[in-house]
Order: structure tokens, then sequence, then C-alpha cells
């Protein structure tokens, strides 16, 4: 968590890299959010451009526990772009195309650098260009988990750099399009609340691919979140690579994209809007649902859920069923671990239910975010013995380490610019302190 992070200065980097003393170092530093769809991207239609087969749309969660941070720097002194994930420097980053994309979009909305105390031009819009950038970002969530880290990471770099750049966008949404070039869906995670990623195509150059916020953050502020992480091993299968096979073997996928998905976004959208929990939740787990079902019907098949992934499946229909309404709405990423929709009112029973199945010390950091007041509620919590009864009858037996952790969160805004002081370059050196705890 990001409790637990150690800031040391220069540990990452070898001192011949320092710039020499008295240059001058532009530095912004921004924490974007992950985002959790609802109605899932799978397929591309342009590989090169990063762009979707099928629309989709997601909930923005909070940044309190789970965000990637992002220092974006710019100097004359530097001699070539570099970049740290997580501490560690990626070599060959600055030709990579996902991050080439990323940094040269951004450069090209780049305007003048005003100091904000005396209204001085710092950095003229055409000096952009004579400037190498140095980027250090990590995140507080398991990578390539099947939490969307790759989309807040993104995220993070585009706009910490239109930060850095003073970047003017042309037409509303063009940072998202950036983004998009990175991961697709880090389109979504520039924006709070309930997000929809356009698929586009009716332009030729696919400017029209974007992310458009569909309500804030404020508009459903009832909305809870439960994230079960049942792994946090990197995936066998990555999403890039399975979404070509998927495009290039099943007919489920392309039906998928062209008659069903349409008709899902329309309803979605309008359930969030209408604040319809039944609704929302009965479209998100069928769209989950049919997601695993293309990844089946890839050839050869591609699993990303496991035994413990269905077991919580059937918990939460036996719940739904037991309850006699839609209280909980499971979806599944490109991985095994659960994220649970639900509402404030019944977050507390469903931690209860999901805790006592997959057990561990809630009050020893098993059950994460959402404050102290939250574990103590569920470790505390009595569940009728009737639901009991039910849940009982889906085979799941109480057992420990099958969940890793439970993450409890909200609904929440795009990303927010932070202080010097949550830097990870420092600013006379232009090195990396950020370090792995």
């Amino acid at each position: 968590t990001p409790r637990a992070l150690l800031l040391l200065p220069n540990t990452m980097s070898s001192d011949d890299d320092k710039v020499p003393p008295g240059s001058v170092i532009h530095i912004e530093t921004v924490s974007a959010p992950t985002n959790i769809a609802c109605v899932k991207y799978w397929g591309k239609a342009s590989i090169p451009l990063n762009t979707p087969i099928n629309s989709s749309v997601s909930v923005t969660l909070d940044q309190t526990d789970l965000r990637a941070v992002t220092t974006a720097s710019a100097c004359t002194s530097y001699t070539k772009d570099r970049l740290w994930l997580n501490g560690s420097e990626e070599e060959g980053a600055s030709t990579s195309k996902r991050f080439r994309a990323c940094v040269d979009g951004v450069k090209r909305l780049a305007s003048d650098r005003v100091d904000p105390d005396t209204g001085k031009v710092v950095v003229k819009k055409e000096d952009w260009e004579n400037m190498h950038v140095r980027i250090s970002s990590y995140n507080t969530f398991p990578t390539a988990a099947g939490l969307a880290s790759s989309a807040a990471g993104y995220a993070a770099l585009v706009y910490a750099l239109a930060k850095l750049f003073c970047a003017k966008e042309t037409y509303p949404g063009e940072l998202s399009v950036i983004a998009r070039q990175g991961s697709g869906s880090a389109c979504r995670s520039l924006y709070g609340g309930f997000v929809a990623w356009r698929m586009g195509g009716q332009k030729e150059d696919w400017t029209d691919s974007l992310a458009e916020q569909v309500a804030s953050e404020e508009h459903w502020p009832e909305i809870r979140a439960l994230i079960l992480v049942v792994s946090d091993a990197k995936k066998d299968t990555s999403s890039t690579s399975g979404m070509s096979t998927s495009v290039a073997t099943s007919l489920l996928l392309a039906h998928r994209a062209k008659e069903v998905v349409p008709k899902r976004m329309e309803d979605i959208e309008k359930a969030w809007m209408g604040k319809d929990f039944s609704a929302f939740a009965k479209i998100t787990m069928a769209d989950s649902n049919q997601f695993h079902a293309t990844c089946l019907d890839t050839y050869p098949p591609i699993f990303y859920m496991n035994d413990i992934s269905r077991s919580v499946i059937r918990l939460v229909h036996a719940y739904n069923a037991w309850a006699g309404e839609e209280r909980a709405a499971y979806t599944f990423d490109a991985g095994p671990n659960a994220v649970l929709y639900t509402l404030e009112k019944y977050a507390v029973e469903l931690g209860a239910l999901m805790l006592y199945f997959y057990p561990g010390d809630a009050a020893n950091g098993y059950v994460n975010a959402g404050g102290e007041d939250f574990v103590a509620k569920v470790k505390d919590f009595t569940l009728d013995p009737s639901l009991m009864e039910a849940a009982g009858k889906t085979g799941r037996e109480p057992k420990s380490g099958d969940v890793k952790m439970m993450y409890y969160t909200k609904s929440g805004p795009g990303p927010q610019v932070l202080s010097k002081e949550e830097a990870n370059i420092d600013a006379e050196t232009g090195l990396n302190t950020y370090q792995k705890a």
C-alpha cells in the first residue's frame, strides 16, 4: 500500500547520470486511478492504433489505495528519454512504440510553461522539442494480475506529461486518444465515475475512438466495490496476445461485438443514470460471463478464471437468490480476481459473506481499504442462518489462502496533481528516487 513506500535519494540510478549543477528540471507529479469494466473491451480493430472492435464502459475506482503515481520531468541537459517502473529502469523504453506514442502525442499539444507566481514564460512552446524526458512511475496494486494496472499507469503517464508540457487539447477527449495508444483501457482512467470508451471508426485516423464521462463519481455515490485478489502472479496469457488470438479464431467474439455490445452499452448507461442496481448488476454479470465465454471459444482456449473465481460466481448468485434481488454483481477481467459491485447498504453483509468463505486475518491487512471502521463491521457482522444455508449449497467450504486479500473501495475521480514532495524524481539530479519497500 502507499503507506509502505520508501523514498531513497538516487538509490536506483548511477551518479554519472546526474545533470550538471544549475540545470533547470521541470517536474510534474500526478496520480491516476484504475478502472474496472462492466462492458468489456476485447479485441483490436487496428493493432497499430490500439482501437477496439467494440465500445466499453467502466467504473473508475477511488485512488486512496489503488493508484499509479507518476513523475514526468524534462530538462535541456537530459541526453535521452528514460523510464523507471516501480523503482527499476526499463531499458529500451524510450524506443518502445507505446511509450513514444504517449510522449510524442502529448508533446505535439504543448504550449508555453508559465511560472504561476511571476506570470513569466519559463519554457516556450517550441523549446519542448529540444528536451528529453525522464519518467518515474509506481503503482500500489499487483501488476499484471488482472487489476487494471496498465490502465492507471498509462493514464498517469499521459496526464503527467500533459501537465508538464502544458498541453492543450484541440478537441475534447484528445488526451484519451493518446492514452489509448499506450493501453486501451487507459483512456477510461482519465475520467472519474462511469466512463465509456466509444469505439469510433467513422474517422479514418480513429481520432473518434476516445473516452467520454457518462457520469461523475458524485452521480451514484452509494456504489461500492469489493475486490478479491485471487492471484497476484503474472497471468499466463497477456491481454494483447489473448485478444489477437480471439479475434482470429472466435466466431462468438465477432457476434458479441456486432450484435450484443451496442444494446448492452445503451442499457447499462441508462441503468447507471437511473441508479437501477438490478439492471446494472444483470448486465455487468452477463457481460463478464460472455467475455470469458469468448476466451473459451478462442482456439486454443484461454482460461483466465480458475476454480476459486467460479466459486465466487456461485456464491454471488446464491446471495442474490436468497435476497430476492440483485445485491451484488461480479465481474472478472483478464485474470482470476473478482470485482464485486454492490451498494453501500449491503457492503458489510457481502464483505462478511466473502470473509466467511475465504477467511483471512481481517484486522491484519487482509481486508484492505475502506478504513478500520469497515473492517470492524465486517468482522462483527452476524450472517443470517438462512443465507449461510443457501450459500453452503454452492459446495464452497471455508478455506484460507484461496483469496490473498480483499480491497473495499468506491467510485472515485480521475487523475490528480500531487505536491512537489510526492515526486519520484530528484529536482536537482533528475534521477529516480523511488524504491520498492
